[in-house]
Order: structure tokens, then C-alpha cells, then sequence
């Protein structure tokens, strides 16, 4: 179809000028500007995301404690292999990974071989003066305990210290060294009488070097210092702590399980630190420790129903050693689980669960999630 229109009003143009004019006239249109609301950005978007997504999850938790029947489960694990399949695949990757990465650090650890010599206490000494670094390293991977050992009245480390600002780094550098063994420890050594004359010997250099003000520029060292703690001597108090989580557990959310725990990590840390500065850096390690008591007191209570095995304590606010070791043992015992224990346990398990995999929240707020909901929650 074609549009004449610009035609047939130059044809009344030129027969009636008048006429056009008066056609083609219109009123003209008032303004009334208007400005829409705006929309909401998305940086505040995502916050808003990453605060009530894991509240809905939990919400939804709550709503349907109970979950499948273990005959439906049951059923369905043996018709449906291909994931447990894949699970094994996975779980025996992951056994592959961390055999080479303990044969990697067993190497390091394994006696000095070829054309090197243990270096003597004035050669280290003489290296820190010096600041070679390289040398320090290789005494760290050949012979680590010698970075511990006192000759006269002081360590490398406090030797280190004692020469003054001009060789902060290579006391930073030292404390670091101790971080990494510790990080390393192979669950085969924690108790051998010697890591535990080193472990104590960790822990008499890295509380030197937080007295010193050193954690300021080392994050880790003042975790690092409650781990060795906790390692060399704190068995007795894990044991304790993880039997008043449970308690706090078992009471539901006016146990105030949460509290409970991070009351007496703060505690702990409180009376082996004297600095308060001190004690704020360590605010990751009290939220890694609180998941972990809490994990712990979890697991206490539900080998009172079934036959597993045990956490071991000196997992301890060792990353998420313990998150893991607790899920292989979920995991393991699936059915007895389902079977056995009782609704509040079972919910408690999956908001823990929940929570935290995953490393893409910190632990504070990780700790923060499980307060509202463990402690200032409906319940089950």
C-alpha cells in the first residue's frame, strides 16, 4: 500500500492555500516532564543477595526438617550408581592430591642428602645479619628445627628482633616459615614426641614475636600461635568445649549453642593473649574455631546413637579440617543418620551443612549466619 498523503496536500495547496493551512494545523502539546523512580544498583543488589540467600536456604530448612525416608533413599542409592560412581572418583582424586602434596613435604623433611651440611647455630645467626634469604630457606626445607633452637641467650628469631627495623623483614620472613610448617603438619606427626618438643618450641617463638608487635605485619602469626597452642597443650580443652557445645545443642536455640562457642574461644584466646589489638587480629581464627566447636559437639552427640568414628582434635580450627572430616562421616553414615538420630539433630546437621561449604564467605560472617539461625531462630 502506498501513502499519498504528501500528494494529494500538495495538490490543495496549490488549488486552496487556505484550506491546507487550516488541515494541517494541530494544538500543540502541553510538557509535563516526569521522572521515573531509579532502580536500585548492583552493588546493592548483590549485598542485598549475599545476605538473604542463605536465609531463605535456611527458612526453607526449617519449614521441612524431616527429610526422605531411608527406604526411598535407599532405594534409590542402589538403583542410581552412576553418582556414587562419581563420588568415589572424586574422593580418590582428592586422595591423589593430597598423597603427592605429603610426599612433596615429606621430601622436604626427609634428611639432608648429597653435598649438604647442617649449617651450625653461628652460620644461621650470620645469615639473618647478613639477610640471605635464600640460605634461610633452604635451612627452613633441610633442617627447620634448627630455626627453633636457642644458642646462648636467643633464638634466630629474636636474634633477629634484637638487631632492631633494619631486619623486620627477616623476622616477618621467620614467623612465616613457622606458619608454613604448621600448615604442613602430617596428621601422622601431631603426635610423635618430636613435633611435640618442635611444637613447643613454635610456640614459645611465634608469642615472642606477637609481644613484639610483629602480628601487625604477619596476619597469620597470631592463628598461628593458637593453633600450636591448641596443638601442643589444648587437648584437654577442646574435649571440654566440645562436650558444653553439645549441651548448648541439645538444649535447641535457647542453648544459644553459637554463644556458647565463641564465648569460649574468646575466652581461651583472652588468657593467652594480653595485647587487645592482638586478640582483635584474631578474629578469623575465633570464627573458624566457633564452626568448628560447634561441628565437633554436633558429631559428639550423634555417636551416641551410631557406631562411627570420632573427629580427630587436632583438626582444630585447621581451615575447614574439620568441616571436611565431618561431612566424609555425614556422608559415610547417610542412612544410620536418617534412621537414628532425632529431628532437631538432623536439622541442625543440614543448616550446618548449608553454612558452610564453600569458601566464598568468611568465617565471621559464616558465624553470623548460624547465630540467627541456631540461636535467635524459630527452632525445630
Amino acid at each position: 500500500m502506498v501513502n499519498n498523503a504528501s500528494l494529494i496536500l500538495s495538490i490543495v495547496d496549490h488549488f486552496s492555500p487556505n484550506l491546507a493551512q487550516r488541515s494541517v494545523a494541530r494544538a500543540r502539546v502541553s510538557s509535563d516532564p516526569c521522572l521515573p523512580a531509579r532502580l536500585p544498583t548492583t552493588g546493592f543488589l548483590q549485598r542485598e543477595a549475599e545476605q538473604n540467600a542463605p536465609r531463605a536456604v535456611l527458612r526453607q530448612l526449617r519449614r521441612s526438617p524431616t527429610p526422605p525416608s531411608p527406604t526411598t533413599e535407599y532405594h534409590d542409592a542402589t538403583e542410581d550408581t552412576p553418582p556414587h560412581v562419581e563420588r568415589r572418583d572424586s574422593v580418590s582424586s582428592e586422595s591423589d592430591q593430597t598423597s603427592s602434596t605429603r610426599s612433596l613435604f615429606s621430601f622436604s623433611r626427609s634428611q639432608p642428602s648429597g653435598g649438604w651440611k647442617e649449617p651450625q647455630p653461628f652460620e644461621i645467626f650470620r645469615a639473618i645479619e647478613r639477610k640471605d634469604i635464600m640460605f634461610l630457606m633452604e635451612v627452613r626445607d633441610r633442617a627447620f628445627p634448627l630455626l627453633l633452637r636457642k644458642t646462648g641467650d636467643a633464638t634466630p628469631l629474636l636474634h633477629a628482633m634484637r638487631i632492631g627495623q633494619s631486619h623486620r623483614d627477616v623476622a616477618i620472613l621467620l614467623l612465616g616459615a613457622f606458619s608454613r610448617w604448621i600448615n604442613h603438619l602430617e596428621d601422622n606427626e601431631i603426635n610423635l614426641p618430636r613435633t611435640r618438643v618442635i611444637l613447643k618450641a613454635l610456640r614459645t617463638n611465634l608469642k615472642l614475636g606477637i609481644d613484639y608487635g610483629l602480628y601487625k605485619s604477619q596476619s597469620d602469626l597470631v592463628a598461628s600461635f593458637m593453633q600450636t597452642l591448641v596443638m601442643s597443650e589444648g587437648e584437654k580443652w577442646i574435649r571440654a568445649q566440645v562436650s558444653s557445645a553439645s549441651l548448648a545443642l541439645r538444649s535447641g536455640n535457647a542453648g544459644k549453642p553459637v554463644s556458647t562457642a565463641e564465648a569460649a574461644v574468646r575466652k581461651f584466646a583472652t588468657k593467652e593473649l594480653s595485647k587487645a589489638d592482638a586478640i582483635a587480629a584474631l578474629e578469623d581464627y575465633v570464627a573458624n574455631a566457633t564452626t568448628d566447636l560447634l561441628l565437633l559437639g554436633a558429631w559428639a552427640i550423634a555417636l551416641e546413637s551410631i557406631e562411627g568414628q570420632p573427629i580427630p582434635v587436632y583438626y582444630f580450627a585447621r581451615d575447614d579440617r574439620v568441616f571436611k572430616a565431618f561431612m566424609d562421616r555425614v556422608n559415610t553414615h547417610q542412612a544410620t543418620i536418617r534412621r537414628v538420630l532425632s529431628r532437631r539433630l538432623k536439622w541442625q546437621f543440614r543448616v550446618l551443612q548449608n553454612v558452610l561449604e564453600g569458601r566464598n564467605t568468611t568465617y565471621r560472617r559464616k558465624v553470623e549466619i548460624l547465630t540467627e539461625e541456631l540461636d535467635d531462630g524459630d527452632g525445630v
